[in-house]
Order: C-alpha cells, then sequence, then structure tokens
C-alpha cells in the first residue's frame, strides 16, 4: 500500500473517530439526539469504508450479501418493531455484539493456528502474550454480554418470570466457580503451548462463560432491567474494545471505549434513579413479592376513589398547569398520540403542560423520551425528575399514565419498603392526581402503591388510550 493509501485511509478513521465522539455528545440532550445519531451513522460508514479499503483485494460478494441482509432485517425491526418491544430489540442487540466479538476472536485463533505449519518444539504462548490475553477478554466479555443478553430479552418477553427474580439454589457459590472456571480457562488460553491446548482452553472458556452470563442475569429481577439492559450496553462495548486490539483496528477500540465508557455511566446514573448500588442490582433478588414493604395484594387498598374520563375532564377544563407522568402503560397502550392530542387541546385553553421524566421509567433508558418524541412532543416540555420535582406543589392536576413504582410515595416516607429512599416523582404533591391503570396491580417492584390512596388521587381504571381518548371527546364537547 503506497504512503498516500495509508494517509488517506488513517484520516478516514480519524474523522470517524471524531465523529463517533460528537455523535455521542449530542445523544445526551432529547432535541439534538436525532442528530447525533445521524453523525454517529456517517462515522460507521466511513469505518466501513476505511476498513474495506485497508484489506485491499477482498471478496465483495461475502461483504455485500452481509450487508444487504442486516439492512434488510435492520428496516424491519425498524418499522415493525413496537415500542413496547424496543427494550427487547436494545437487549438482543447488545447480545449481537457479543456475539460478533466471540466468533471475530475464535476465528483470529484459528487462523493463526492454522497459518503455523508446525506446533512441535514451540516455547512460551503459541499466539503470543499480548494477542492471547486480548483474545481471551474478548471471548469471556463478548459470551458474557451475548447469554445475558438472550436472558435479558426472554425476561422482558416475559418468557422467564418477567417481573421476578429466578433464585437458584447455592447461585453465589455457582456463580464464584464459574468466574475460577473462566479465569483458569483464559488463564490456560493465554499460556498454551499447543494447538491442542489452545482449542480446547478457548471453547471451554466461551462455553463458561455463556453459563455465567446466565447466571448473572437470572436472579435480577424486573424493577432492575432498565439498569441491566444498560450494564449489558457497556458490556457490548467493552468486547468491541477489546476485539479491536484483536485485530488491531484503533477505530474499534475507541468506537468501542465509547460505548463502554457511555453506558457504565449511564448504568451509575440508573443506580442512583433507583437509589442502589451496581453490586446490590447484580446480586439480584430485588422485586420479590414477599418482601417486607408490601405486596401486589389487591385486597390491601382501603379508601379508594375513581371515576370515569367525564369528571376528570371537568377538573381538567379549570386546570392551568397540568403534569403528565408517562410509564410503561401508556408504551402498552400505544397511547402518545392521543396523550399528545389532549395536551394540544388544554394549551389552547390557556394550560401550562408538562411532563415529567423519570430516569428508570419505562423497560430502558429514555424509553419515555422516545416514545413521546414518536408524537411529536415539544422537546421543551419534557422535564427531568430534578427539575419537575419542585413544580408539582403548585400543578393543578398530575396525570399519571402506566407509571407505578417511580411515583409510589413509600420510597419517601416508609422505611419499611424496599424501594426506600428511591428517587420518586413527587406526583403527590399536585392538588389532584389521576391514575390511569388498568387495575390496582403492582408494578416491576411487586409493592402495594400507597398513593393510590391518597385523599387527593381518583383512580381512573381502564386502557390508557381509550381513557385519554374519553377525556379528549369531552374537552371537545365542552
Amino acid at each position: 500500500m503506497s504512503w498516500f493509501a495509508e494517509n488517506y485511509i488513517a484520516l478516514l478513521y480519524l474523522i470517524s473517530a471524531v465523529l463517533f465522539i460528537f455523535g455521542l455528545k449530542r445523544l445526551g440532550k432529547v432535541r439534538s439526539a436525532r442528530g447525533g445519531n445521524q453523525l454517529a451513522s456517517v462515522a460507521m460508514l466511513l469505518a466501513i469504508v476505511a476498513t474495506l479499503l485497508e484489506l485491499g483485494h477482498i471478496d465483495y460478494r461475502w461483504i455485500i450479501g452481509g450487508a444487504a441482509l442486516g439492512a434488510v432485517v435492520g428496516a424491519i425491526a425498524a418499522t415493525r418493531v413496537a415500542m413496547t418491544a424496543m427494550p427487547e430489540m436494545v437487549a438482543i442487540f447488545n447480545g449481537f455484539g457479543g456475539a460478533s466479538s466471540v466468533l471475530v476472536a475464535l476465528a483470529v485463533v484459528w487462523k493463526d493456528l492454522i497459518e503455523l505449519e508446525t506446533f512441535s518444539g514451540t516455547t512460551g504462548s503459541i499466539l503470543g502474550g499480548t494477542a492471547a490475553v486480548t483474545i481471551g477478554i474478548s471471548i469471556l466479555i463478548g459470551a458474557i454480554t451475548l447469554s445475558g443478553s438472550l436472558i435479558a430479552y426472554l425476561k422482558l418477553q416475559g418468557k422467564l418470570k418477567r417481573g421476578q427474580p429466578i433464585i437458584l439454589p447455592a447461585r453465589h457459590v455457582l456463580t464464584l466457580g464459574l468466574v475460577l472456571g473462566a479465569a483458569i480457562f483464559c488463564a490456560q488460553f493465554i499460556g498454551a503451548t499447543s494447538a491442542m491446548t489452545v482449542t480446547q482452553s478457548a471453547l471451554l472458556m466461551t462455553l463458561v462463560s455463556l453459563v455465567l452470563g446466565v447466571l448473572l442475569v437470572i436472579p435480577i429481577g424486573g424493577a432492575d432491567m432498565p439498569v441491566v439492559v444498560s450494564l449489558l450496553n457497556s458490556y457490548s462495548g467493552m468486547a468491541a474494545s477489546a476485539t479491536g486490539f484483536v485485530l488491531n483496528n484503533n477505530l474499534l477500540i475507541i468506537s468501542g471505549a465509547l460505548v463502554g465508557a457511555s453506558g457504565l455511566i449511564l448504568t451509575q446514573i440508573m443506580c442512583v434513579a433507583m437509589n442502589r448500588s451496581l453490586l446490590n442490582v447484580l446480586v439480584g433478588g430485588f422485586g420479590v413479592t414477599d418482601s417486607g414493604g408490601g405486596s401486589s395484594g389487591n385486597d390491601e387498598y382501603q379508601n379508594i376513589t375513581s371515576c370515569g374520563p367525564e369528571e376528570a375532564a371537568m377538573t381538567l377544563e379549570g386546570a392551568e398547569s397540568v403534569i403528565i407522568v408517562p410509564g410503561y402503560g401508556l408504551a402498552v397502550a400505544q397511547a402518545q398520540h392521543v396523550v399528545r392530542e389532549m395536551a394540544d387541546m388544554l394549551q389552547k385553553q390557556g394550560a401550562k403542560v408538562s411532563y415529567a421524566i423519570h430516569p428508570v421509567a419505562g423497560r430502558m433508558p429514555g424509553h419515555m423520551n422516545v416514545l413521546l418524541a414518536e408524537a411529536d412532543v415539544p422537546y421543551e416540555q419534557l422535564v427531568e425528575m430534578d427539575q419537575i420535582n419542585p413544580e408539582f406543589r403548585t400543578a393543578d392536576v398530575a396525570i399519571i399514565l402506566g407509571a407505578n413504582d417511580v411515583v409510589n410515595p413509600a420510597a419517601s416516607n416508609d422505611k419499611t419498603s424496599p424501594i426506600y429512599g428511591m428517587p420518586i416523582l413527587n406526583a403527590h404533591e399536585a392538588r389532584s392526581v389521576f391514575v390511569v391503570k388498568r387495575s390496582l396491580g403492582a408494578g416491576y417492584a411487586g409493592i402495594k402503591n400507597t398513593l393510590f390512596e391518597g385523599d387527593n388521587t381518583t383512580m381512573i381504571f381502564g386502557d390508557a388510550k381509550q381513557v385519554i381518548q374519553g377525556i379528549v371527546n369531552e374537552l371537545k364537547e365542552s
């Protein structure tokens, strides 16, 4: 390759890395997130072009076929996956990232073994110390990400006790044993002096890591799933970065490190939002219904007041300040568009309308932001928890749409509650609170919500879309 070609490729890599960084930065704000995603897409395109140019003469048939297949899958996912299934899609994409790292690392291992003409008389690591370490790390993290993401996907799909952790007997002993086994096989792989040892240790390390990923995720309850999805995203980035070292590709190292670091930061933010440590989340068990903080039993509720859309519309007609609290129930009902219609009508009547966004509302970080953006809700109306909480005291009406644990006052005033200390949206401080839910069933934490019994709280039972449509119809007739 000529000097000009090498520098041209290096320049493409540099531009791509810069675009990745600026794209990630723009993802930090709702208004600029779309542009940030587009920048990152351009960066990925440049990275692919630069990589193909660096490889030189290659068979493009497989690459074109893979690109076409990926484009079809991506288009189907973008157009057909429902907003409620977005967390599952993110989880499975994290798993695909981990699988890619494992497959690339194993391919490099076998490629190197095939290229070695003889293994007899070899001294020291057959693959070389540095290469063996990076390959081992890539396999280890990638396999854990793959199996852990698949379990997260199944739990979010409700196929593995979505709301409850799965507690295995002696799980901590099993996990510790698998960690030690993975470390032993990794060390054996790094120091292997024969092709047979390299192959066996690589396969055993992959198998143990896959099982370890399963055991790390199945004991985690539904209330912690947003944190798990974020953490697995970080794992996929770290696996990609390790693969960058395997392939000696600086851009893959940089982009993987960006994903890994941002995922860890987001995971920490989610843990703070739930008042839980990352270790506490990984140990699992949160969300068991027999915990000391109450249960999901409806018969524990007393003095519940309920009404229909008509009464709610009458209250909203005279409201000057309305705060809407979106939750997973809003996503399930696909009610974002009719909620936007209701908000527009209230604004025309002179009311101030805001949307209170809790960091862990929904099933993944940013779930509510994406949901409301789909209905073209103005970005300035989406207000984060710390900024919106002081406004509840002066709000005439708070409308809670499918949210549960993130508005539970027990987190603030019940020291026996398992969610005590978790920062919540102070919806209970509004003059009137309407809670739209199908039933009095518990949220993912599996505990009673004392907000439902509040003197200023009125329940509106039913599908969120149908209820809000009823309110809209009443407002139109008034």
